[in-house]
């Protein structure tokens, strides 16, 4: 399959179902910011190491990068 230049992302034409997301983002003064979400119910922050042991060992069904400009911090979400 050929990627087109240009585009970024292709919606999938089938609802996702997740039953957690987890972020890494940064925040203003660019230090990194770990949470798990359970959708309508809450937003937790979690420690680094709980982040990246969920992120080697966790059924991942989806990730998605989060772009800022102005910034060389890689941020990203991802769906279990």
């Amino acid at each position: 399959m050929a990627l087109m230049n240009g585009m970024r992302f292709i919606p999938s034409p089938i609802p996702l179902r997740y039953s957690l997301v987890y972020t890494a983002t940064a925040n203003a003064s660019g230090r990194m910011q770990y949470h798990k979400i359970k959708p309508e119910e809450y937003k937790e922050r979690i420690s680094r190491t709980e982040f990246i042991e969920v992120f080697n060992t966790a059924d991942i069904l989806a990730m998605r990068p989060i772009p800022q400009k102005s910034s060389p911090v890689f941020q990203l979400e991802f769906y279990i």
